[in-house]
Order: C-alpha cells, then structure tokens, then sequence
C-alpha cells in the first residue's frame, strides 16, 4: 500500500475525447472487418433495392411521389436497422469478437433511436404523400392506414411497443427505473418487430419487389429470429446443462458487498478469461430470468468461477440470499479486457466500487515484476473495499503496489479523485505513480461517467489510445 502526497508537474498533453480505443490483435482485427463489412455491404444493398425501384426518379419530381418516394426508404433503413437492433444483442460471434460488448452496446443504443426516428419520419411521409395524392387531409389518411391496409393494425401496436421501448431509455427516465423493471420493459421490442413484419409482407412493394429483395428481407429476418433461439436460448441452455454450475458459497465482501464462489464440471473448457464476464441467471425462484453481467473476480478454472459485487439494488441484494447448490444458467464468457490486449511489460489497473473485482482477477493472472503493477481502487470508504484478501494476497507475494483512493468524490475537474486527493490534478497523480507511462497498459474498470474522467486524464497525462483499455455494460 502506497502514500500519495501531493506534488506538481506540467501537463504538457491537451485534453482529448475521454474514450478508450480498443486494441485489436490480428485475429480480432480480421474479425471487426467481416463484421464492419457485412454491416455496410447490407446497407448499400438496401438502398440499392430502393434506387432499383425508381426511388430516385420518384424523389427528384418534387410532388407528393417525392414524399412517397422517401417514406419508401425510410421505412426500408429503418426495418434493417431494426432487425440489426436486434442481432447486435443477439450474442452473434461475429459482432462479439468483431466489436467487442460495449462498442456494441453503444452501436446499439444508437441504431435503435435511428431506426425509431426513421420509422417515425416513414409514417409521416408516407401519410403525407398518400394524402396529397388523394386530395384528403392527412388525418383521415392515417386512420385509413390503420384500419384499411393489411397488417397496419398489428404494425401500430408494435409501434406503440417500440416506443414504450425507446422512451424508457432514455437516458433521464432509465436512470429512474429498477434495472430489473427496464429489462422486462426491453424485452418489449422483440414483440414490437414482430408485429410490425406483416404489413411489411402484406403492403411493402419494396420488400416483395424482386427475388433478391425476398431473399434478403426473408434472410435477415430468419437471421434474427434464429440469432436469438440458438445464441440467447440455445447455447446458453446447452452449456449450462454441460457444465453443471452450481453455487458453492456466498461470502460478505467487505461493509457492503458479496462474492458468490461457483463450482461445476471442465471449467477450463469454457474458454473464459480474466476480466471477462458473464450474464449470470440463478435458478432460485421468481425473478431468475433476469440475467445481470457480472465479471470474474478471479481466474477462472479450478476450483471453479467467482463474482463480486456491490449490493446497491434488487439484483446483488439477490445474490446475498443465493443457497450452496443453487442451479446457475451463465452466457458467455464476453469481453475484451483480457491479457490479450497487453502491449507493454508493466500494469497500471484503476478501479472503482465493483469495477476492481475484474482488475483483480487480471492482476491474479498476468505476468509481471515485482513492482510493475499497480493498482488504484476508489471507493467511498475503506470499508467498502472488495476483494481486499486477495489484493493483500498480491502485494505481500507478487510485489504488486495498491494505492486506495477513499472518501467523497472530488469536486474539481478530476472527478474520478476522493476530495482528500484534490490537491492533485488527475495527470499528474497518473505519471506519479507510472514514471515509465510508455512500458504500461492501463485497465479501467468502473460506472461509465467515472471512468470517461479517468480516459480523460489518461490521454492528457500521455497515455496511448492503445495502451488504455476499458469496457462499459450500460446501454
């Protein structure tokens, strides 16, 4: 354990977009490219049936063709990005080991607005261009919709599912809901595309206009559907049963958190490594649905597999009354934050509340010196520390330096500080405790906004984008 007192240094980097870039090894970087390449080969194909079925000509008339011709495609970009909402969460190993879990969270956040904005402006210009056509207000042109086309009544419902969906995450209103209501909240769009796929069939010339359209949209739907039948249910169920994990005991972690130590059949089978996590689903009674991601907080293998968390809602407070012999369903293991992306000889690890448990885990694992490893953890008080056996564990054997970081939160521009370390600024704390920046890969682990601080001052302090790694759950 360290001492840090406070001293000063010239800032000589300018601040920078507090996002970490993921280093890619070879295999992974043949991975994103297929995975990149499919996403935009299937775009411009889309577009392409539109141009194909005179969209364009349609478009440059300037009358209510023009509104109907945008509408068209419109409604075409927002069904595919629809359906690509669903398979970025569908677990698909292509986008998995392509993008990794939190660039897909993000890409999915941001197609699931578009594509609701997109279906939102297809609706108004179709009901637009139909009425100008037919010299009718547009009002009675929509309730014509609704009730006079095949497949339109499904398809509103199915819109007000989807909007239920994308108002709840919002970013103000989810912060307001139980993680568990906002789940089961989520679970809604898959019923929202499914009622909205037959008047897509019934009335969407685009989508029956040629064999290569019927193909495509017949493809990616069944694409979907199966993605989430083999990758989200099958696989999972499969693996479960294979492995047999079963809790073995459930442990106080410090003042307010729990280690749940698990055991079961080929663990080493699985694959998983340090820093990577799994959706976890204990069959315990009512609720076990519900899957939560918790990463490992220790290195998999013998004698089995360990979460810790914070108890701070239903889902860890849950954890606390899970029974030695309790059936678990797992998905995964998912995650980049592994040994892998090492690129240097030394280790920086800085963490806060839950987010040490997985730096632990990677400390346990990887190789290094006496001295090459630090860790920072940032919690509010030191009896909320987790996993404080295991880093005594490490500093007294493998010469790893802790540094804790307790108390309120800092008030000034590094916010990811305690308020008893604000007479440092956040880059001059990091060079403080990693002189040698260019040997260290740093891992960051923590609630989002506290780690965008921490990248923050990583990239003024000199860091490399690829020797700062971090991953992010929250969609």
């Amino acid at each position: 354990m360290t001492t840090l007192a406070p001293r000063t240094r010239p800032v000589g980097a300018t601040a920078m977009p507090a996002r970490a870039a993921v280093h890619r090894t070879p295999r992974t970087a043949i991975w994103h490219a297929a995975a990149t390449a499919v996403i935009w080969l299937t775009s411009l194909f889309v577009v392409a049936l539109w141009v194909i079925g005179g969209g364009i000509t349609a478009a440059l008339g300037f009358n209510a063709e023009t509104l109907t011709a945008l509408g068209r495609l419109t409604g075409l970009v927002s069904a595919n990005l629809l359906l690509y909402q669903v398979l970025l969460m569908a677990r698909i190993p292509l986008f998995e080991k392509g993008f990794g879990r939190d660039s897909m969270t993000r890409m999915h956040r941001f197609v699931g607005f578009w594509s609701f904005w997109l279906m939102g402006a297809h609706i108004a210009l179709l009901v637009l261009g139909y009425a100008a056509t037919a010299a009718i207000n547009p009002l009675v042109q929509l309730w014509e919709f609704v009730w006079d086309y095949p497949g339109m009544l499904l398809a509103t419902v199915g819109t007000g599912f989807i909007l239920l969906v994308v108002a709840t995450s919002i970013r103000r209103a989810r912060r307001k809901l139980r993680y568990e209501s906002w789940h089961l909240l989520h679970l809604y769009a898959y019923l929202g595309v499914g009622l909205a796929l037959p008047h897509q069939l019934w009335t969407g010339a685009d989508f029956l206009s040629s064999p290569p359209a019927t193909l495509y949209w017949w493809t990616l739907w069944g694409a979907a559907a199966a993605s989430v039948l083999i990758f989200r249910i099958g696989v999972p169920l499969v693996r479960s049963a294979r492995h047999g994990i079963r809790v073995s005991s459930v442990q106080r972690d410090g003042d307010s958190g729990v280690t749940v130590l698990m055991t079961g059949r080929a663990i080493p089978q699985l694959g998983a490594r340090a820093g990577q996590f799994f959706i976890w689903r204990f069959l315990d009674g009512a609720g076990w649905t519900r899957g939560h991601p918790f990463s490992l907080s220790g290195v998999p293998g013998s004698p089995g597999l360990s979460i810790s968390a914070r108890i701070s809602g239903d889902g860890t407070q849950r954890l606390t009354r899970l029974r030695p012999g309790t059936k678990v369903l797992i998905e995964g293991p998912y995650g980049h934050m592994t040994g892998d992306v090492r690129k240097g000889t030394k280790l920086l690890m800085i963490g806060a509340g839950a987010g040490v448990a997985p730096l632990v885990s990677l400390l346990e694992e990887q190789p290094y010196a006496p001295g090459a490893a630090t860790l920072v953890t940032r919690d509010h008080t030191d009896g909320d520390a987790l996993r404080r056996d295991a880093i005594r564990n490490l500093v007294a054997h493998r010469g790893m330096v802790h540094a804790p970081l307790s108390g309120p939160r800092n008030p000034g521009p590094s916010s990811w500080l305690s308020a008893g370390h604000g007479a440092w600024r956040g880059p001059d704390l990091i060079r403080y405790l990693a002189p040698d920046l260019e040997a260290y890969d740093v891992f960051v682990c923590g609630p989002v906004p506290w780690m965008a601080s921490v990248i923050g001052d990583l990239r003024r302090a000199g860091v490399a984008t690829d020797r700062i790694h971090s991953e992010a759950f929250t969609i």
